[in-house]
């Protein structure tokens, strides 16, 4: 008893100490704070350093962070939010609910430069349809729009995927995207809200193909010592996705989610991102990737609107998909 009763005041004085740190709340994406994903290492690291806690706050795919920051507005409990894209960061500007980072990022490793304010990058890579390597997979959309291919896809409205593949074909096709939604319609099997449904039914084997990453079939080499997944190389060449990180203007711990922002860009950050988001680190020399990296197709082509662009090109590039798949 009294052991119980010693451990029970051990516990009360460290939940005291807990709640006397300051709370840093980041919304980020779901696989962002899975088991597998960066979550766990990137909590851990950052409260080596920062006396706070750090807690993550997941809200859904990409595009959906925005949406629900946009409709908590300046009450939000949000200090930081991780995960949108340069295809989402003009109208997330627009809002004024993010703040300058005024942080000088050094040592960035993307293959754009990089000048934004408000946002700053973690990690980047380029759309792809992943299949099975036994899967005689078309080499661009016409061609995938010909055949008999079960593909899945994220909705756009939610997903950050699903809003890059529309930017895509788009940027790809122009005028004639219309036409490659018309003909792909019958190979889409579903439309799911996010990255983790689809790519889970993938693995079920309810499609043929993914819309996911290059960088996928690393997950499966690396940590499954599978080879038998890979990403089909497009004659358009393949759109490019940046994440960033961003802090809320209504923070109520600007000078820690300043903390967070620089900590983004440290090797501590940087290092998780390869084997756990599976993408590439926005500040981590190409030579420091895991060994299977090289082993991923490299686009020509690289396909990517400033986000201005992006956000004028969205409205008509969702309406040509929404006519597409409602006929």
């Amino acid at each position: 008893m009294k052991t119980s009763i010693i451990a029970a005041g051990l516990i009360l004085t460290t939940g005291a100490a807990w709640a006397d740190d300051p709370i840093l709340t980041v919304y980020t994406y779901d696989s962002f704070v899975s088991d597998w994903g960066p979550g766990p290492a990137v909590e851990a690291g950052f409260e080596e350093t920062c006396g706070c806690d750090l807690q993550f706050v997941a809200a859904g795919d990409g595009a959906a962070l925005l949406s629900r920051l946009q409709l908590e507005g300046p009450s939000t409990d949000a200090d930081i939010v991780l995960g949108l894209d340069t295809n989402l960061t003009a109208t997330a500007r627009a809002t004024g609910l993010f703040a300058p980072h005024g942080i000088v990022a050094e040592g960035l490793t993307l293959p754009i430069e990089w000048t934004d304010e408000e946002f700053l990058p973690f990690d980047w890579g380029y759309f792809a349809f992943v299949h099975n390597v036994d899967f005689a997979a078309a080499s661009n959309f016409v061609d995938l729009g010909a055949s008999d291919a079960r593909i899945v896809i994220q909705d756009p409205r939610s997903s950050t995927p699903g809003l890059g593949l529309l930017l895509w074909v788009k940027s790809a096709y122009g005028d004639e995207a219309p036409a490659i939604w018309e003909a792909l319609a019958d190979n889409i099997v579903t439309v799911t809200p996010g990255w983790s449904e689809a790519y889970g039914l993938f693995l079920e084997g309810e499609a043929d193909m993914v819309l996911s990453y290059t960088t996928s079939p690393a997950y499966h080499l690396i940590a499954e010592e599978d080879d038998t997944r890979t990403a089909a190389a497009f004659d358009e060449g393949h759109y490019m996705q940046v994440e960033v990180g961003g802090i809320v203007a209504g923070s109520d711990q600007p000078e820690l989610a300043r903390d967070f922002l620089n900590f983004m860009l440290s090797p501590a950050f940087q290092e998780a991102i390869p084997l756990t988001n599976w993408m590439y680190p926005a500040a981590l020399p190409s030579e420091d990737l895991p060994t299977g990296y090289e082993t991923l197709i490299a686009p020509e082509t690289a396909l990517l609107y400033d986000p201005e662009t992006a956000v004028a090109m969205r409205a008509e590039a969702l309406d040509e998909w929404l006519n597409a798949l409602s006929q």
